[in-house]
């Protein structure tokens, strides 16, 4: 039975999810991913808890995808139907916390790379560590942003940003992220969690009905188009990371 890498406190209507894998850099495998989608999913019909913190390992959010389980995406043994299933796994993730009817924080440390930056966006508010980053680099290994990030980066930072997020693949700083919207809060280094908890208290205090009404709304208003324009990004992201292109970038990158 392998390890579990996500462990859920509960404190009266609130909830800390952390997951640790306690290597490489927290990034998301496919075990990750299952975990964190079924405790997204148990939540969907909890009526006790008013509020979900996300956060990582005490030292670092996450690194992104693992590459070692992106590698293993290329078994000549999956059919196709299997691999698309693969694929669309961080998708799935990201939906099932997006549709959460608690208000949820995530809470992030030292550093949030790639897949790492997809789920916060899925989540209701964002807490970093002052000295955290931010970092999407898919576009440098030739591929898109997926797992539904794109249409919900959009949603906060406008095009133009998002673009440049995207396209230039620059480190964002805490106090970047927060003038562009991206977040809610800096925390001083280590207590991401602490503050994202406190806002989760706060929350907790609205009575549940309206507070569940308005997350409903607000994410109906400004999400309608966001499944039209993500339905198919991790198609497009194997199709991307088939070219000649995108294969000799990944190596370059790779090998930094």
């Amino acid at each position: 039975m392998p390890e579990r890498y996500v462990t859920i406190e509960r404190n009266g209507p609130l909830a800390l999810v952390r997951f640790d894998r306690k290597k490489n850099l927290n990034a998301f495998d496919s075990q990750l991913i299952l975990e964190l989608t079924d405790v997204a999913r148990s939540f969907h019909d909890d009526l006790d808890t008013r509020a979900v913190v996300l956060t990582g390992s005490t030292d670092y959010f996450s690194a992104g995808a693992d590459l070692e389980d992106l590698a293993s995406r290329n078994d000549p043994n999956l059919s196709d139907l299997e691999r698309r299933q693969i694929f669309y796994r961080g998708g799935r993730l990201c939906d099932a916390w997006e549709s959460m009817p608690q208000i949820t924080i995530a809470a992030m440390e030292r550093l949030a790379v790639g897949a790492g930056v997809a789920l916060p966006l899925a989540c209701d508010w964002r807490v970093m560590g002052k000295s955290a980053y931010l970092y999407v680099p898919e576009a440098k290994i030739g591929l898109n942003l997926q797992w539904g990030a794109l249409p919900r980066l959009i949603n906060l930072v406008g095009p133009a940003r998002a673009k440049r997020i995207c396209l230039l693949c620059e480190r964002m700083d805490a106090q970047t992220a927060l003038n562009w919207g991206l977040i809610e809060e800096i925390a001083a280094d280590g207590e991401a969690a602490d503050v994202a908890m406190e806002l989760a208290r706060r929350v907790a205090e609205i009575p549940p009905v309206a507070a569940s009404m308005i997350k409903e709304a607000v994410n109906s208003t400004t999400t309608a188009l966001n499944r039209i324009a993500s339905y198919a990004d991790a198609d497009q992201s194997q199709l991307s990371a088939a070219t000649k292109d995108a294969r000799e970038a990944s190596d370059r990158f790779n090998k930094k």
